[in-house]
């Protein structure tokens, strides 16, 4: 028997519902959220800074609207509140990544401490005063602009009404993000310590490698799947453990891996580490990335119709990229749209079109350099 999330009419009904409510009703929260945290960033103090903060929000201009993706799930009476708390929280998290790309004495310290800031976020009522960027030379220079942002989601939360049954899985996809980040960064020398977590953390059975389980935690998807369904008064407990196993590690695993398999080229002329790398071929890559997308979209189903759709949108903002038909990436994009279904064809086809938009509406800018320059992601 087809399951219900697979069944191809109601599955198209639900694709071009869920659009309709994305576009008319959520995306226009988006916006505003970004309007303001463009305009907040402008004000940073230190000149620099507020360049990185600036290029970071436009260079990831993507993963703010495909975090607002999961106020799909609440009801619409809180859907501001969850683009609220989505928006700040991944605008936050890509901040913290440019900055702990940069070079500085100690990258595993400076990667833990940033990235810290991702657990004051989720916790309604801490300080929002951590010290995060002390590490990195920045420290006060950003003139609130991190404390802002964790306030901002901490206020989100504190309006959902069942948050308290999924802040404890919220904050343990956060401990696993702050480790991964800070294993990533590793100045010399081959990854030891990554790949020992990495390890550590793969679910027993799993028979997920090291970089596979090491992506599943980096991936800030089980946070958004959580966050949106503590707007739903009746969500519980049990429910919020599903959802968390659910996302972690499989749908978190395809996540970064998607985004490691598009970077692909870019992280060797960069000498950035790059988790597909350890594929020994691109075929062996394509038949992992669609063992992993299959496993999710199984998990997901279960939660939901609209958790399958979302997941298509996400490999198809991924898959979209130019970068998704090199000789190495293609083979795992053509198996991972053949695991995820029908939807995933178009999700590619708006995500294209999107981006297209977006280049031509920018290109007489400076825009992004591929590589850390003079201290610039």
């Amino acid at each position: 028997m087809v399951a219900p999330c697979r069944r191809p009419l109601s599955e198209a009904n639900a694709f071009l519902r869920a659009a309709g409510t994305y576009w008319l009703e959520v995306f226009p929260h988006v916006k505003q959220e970004v309007r303001y945290w463009r305009r907040r960033a402008a004000r940073v103090r230190d000149k620099r800074l507020a360049r990185l903060a600036l290029e970071t929000q436009m260079h990831e201009r993507g993963n703010l609207e495909g975090a607002a993706v999961f106020a799909l799930l609440a009801p619409r009476r809180l859907r501001a509140e969850v683009v609220r708390a989505a928006v700040s929280f991944q605008a936050l998290y890509d901040f913290l990544d440019t900055l702990a790309e940069l070079p500085v004495a100690d990258p595993v310290a400076n990667g833990r401490r940033l990235h810290a800031a991702l657990l004051a976020a989720l916790e309604p009522g801490a300080s929002t005063r951590g010290g995060f960027l002390e590490h990195c030379g920045f420290e006060e220079a950003d003139g609130g602009y991190v404390e802002e942002l964790i306030a901002a989601c901490q206020d989100a939360l504190a309006a959902l009404p069942a948050y308290a049954h999924v802040a404890g899985p919220a904050r343990a996809a956060a401990v696993r993000m702050v480790d991964y980040q800070s294993f990533n960064h590793f100045a010399t020398g081959e990854p030891l310590q990554i790949r020992r977590w990495g390890s550590s953390i793969a679910p027993a059975g799993s028979g997920l490698r090291w970089w596979e389980a090491a992506a599943g935690a980096a991936s800030s998807l089980g946070v958004f799947a959580l966050l949106a369904a503590a707007a739903s008064p009746n969500f519980n407990s049990p429910a919020a453990a599903e959802t968390a196993e659910a996302y972690f590690p499989w749908v978190g695993a395809l996540h970064v891996l998607l985004d490691s398999l598009v970077d692909f080229e870019r992280d060797l002329d960069c000498g950035d580490h790059s988790l597909v790398s350890h594929y020994s071929s691109a075929g062996e890559a394509a038949e992992r990335l669609g063992a992993i997308a299959a496993e999710a979209a199984e998990r997901l189903c279960e939660l939901g119709r609209t958790h399958s759709l979302i997941l298509s949108a996400m490999a198809g903002f991924y898959l979209s990229r130019p970068a998704a038909r090199g000789d190495f990436a293609a083979p795992a994009a053509a198996r991972i749209v053949d695991e995820l279904g029908p939807w995933t064809g178009p999700a590619i086809a708006v995500s294209r079109a999107r981006r297209t938009a977006r280049v031509l509406s920018r290109k007489s800018s400076s825009g992004l350099s591929t590589c850390l320059t003079n201290g610039v992601k």
